[in-house]
């Protein structure tokens, strides 16, 4: 019984969240009935070297931080002459220094990775990929930046660094 009075100040400590070193947010789009939600962790440069050193080339990365980034339609999508039908996926990269395969995954996951620190996306739950190349940005993008952008089509673009890779969504 005397162990209960010791514990419990410490009770409302352990309930205090600290703020996460890559904050959550949330790309939106809404045009002409369609309507697009990216839900994403953004991390910061930091003075790092990005990719092929923080984030690997040739390995799959959750995109952004802590939970995998998620990506909502309401209406189905063509995304390189794929159907993406309505719902919501997670969204996963597989970042190379020319390329980035960006893959639309149908399961939900906990956290981004496992306890190896690897990718934890199973691929068998893939509903689909595509290939688009990198853009070399003129200046430092300090904060990954997510954002669904009106061009010809809407456009999901991700950046980060000097990095930059557009997936047209028709």
């Amino acid at each position: 019984l005397l162990t209960v009075p010791l514990l419990f100040p410490f009770y409302g400590h352990a309930l205090v969240q600290r703020p996460r070193s890559s904050p959550a947010d949330t790309a939106t789009y809404a045009s002409g009935g369609l309507k697009i939600t990216v839900a994403y962790s953004r991390p910061y440069k930091k003075g790092r070297v990005i990719f092929g050193a923080l984030v690997p080339y040739n390995e799959v990365w959750r995109t952004g931080a802590n939970e995998p980034a998620t990506f909502t339609t309401n209406k189905e999508l063509s995304i390189g002459g794929k159907p993406l039908p309505v719902g919501t996926y997670t969204l996963w990269t597989t970042p190379h220094a020319d390329q980035w395969q960006v893959i639309f995954n149908k399961r939900m996951y906990k956290w981004g990775i496992n306890m190896e620190g690897r990718a934890s996306r199973d691929a068998a739950e893939d509903a689909l990929e595509i290939t688009v190349p990198v853009e070399v940005l003129p200046d430092v993008t300090e904060q990954f930046t997510i954002r669904v952008v009106d061009h010809k089509v809407p456009t999901l673009e991700l950046a980060w660094d000097k990095v930059q890779v557009s997936v047209p969504l028709e």
